[in-house]
């Protein structure tokens, strides 16, 4: 006999940015990387660090801190970059996104998740799907599909679809 009240749970990739805890579902989450060098991509946002070459595919990395309006910060032996997969037009798009520390895979049961708050926080609320409970710690469950509109995700996707972008020399990229 099963119980109506069963309470269901997701299991999240948390990761550090400044001194807030984050949340990324585990289904959307590829592979975690220690930082490794970025090409440069001349002419895109500041958010846009440039691409990684992960086993011969071009995977544009983005500063999550940046792109979540907070500051830079200094890149540490804990900075690592999280490959995730976020999904436009039904498409699935694979980016990097730098994160200052992944913490570890955590499950959130439906009753540890608060909705997201209408204000007090620096992110818009669209970017966020809840708030997990974790003991005394909030965690920001972010909907990794909204936090790039159509028309930075097409950004994404024609650095991503450039071809040999990593054998190019700085000469041809400032010509660029």
């Amino acid at each position: 006999m099963s119980d109506m009240n069963e309470i269901n749970s997701q299991q999240y990739v948390t990761f550090r940015l400044e001194n807030e805890l984050f949340g990324v579902e585990v289904t959307r989450t590829k592979e975690i990387l220690s930082l490794t060098p970025v090409t440069l991509i001349p002419q895109t946002p500041d958010y846009m660090l440039g691409v990684i070459n992960l086993r011969g595919q071009v995977v544009p990395v983005v500063d999550m801190r940046l792109k979540l309006g907070m500051n830079a910060g200094d890149d540490t032996e804990d900075t690592c970059i999280i490959v995730v997969e976020i999904l436009v037009d039904g498409e699935s798009i694979t980016i990097g996104a730098l994160a200052d520390a992944v913490s570890e895979v955590l499950e959130v049961r439906t009753d540890q998740i608060e909705p997201p708050p209408k204000l007090g926080t620096r992110l818009k609320t669209e970017y966020i799907t809840g708030m997990g409970k974790i003991d005394d710690q909030f965690m920001i469950l972010l909907n990794i599909d909204r936090i790039f509109n159509t028309d930075e995700l097409s950004l994404v996707q024609s650095v991503a679809d450039q071809d040999g972008v990593e054998e190019q020399t700085e000469e041809e990229l400032a010509a660029v």
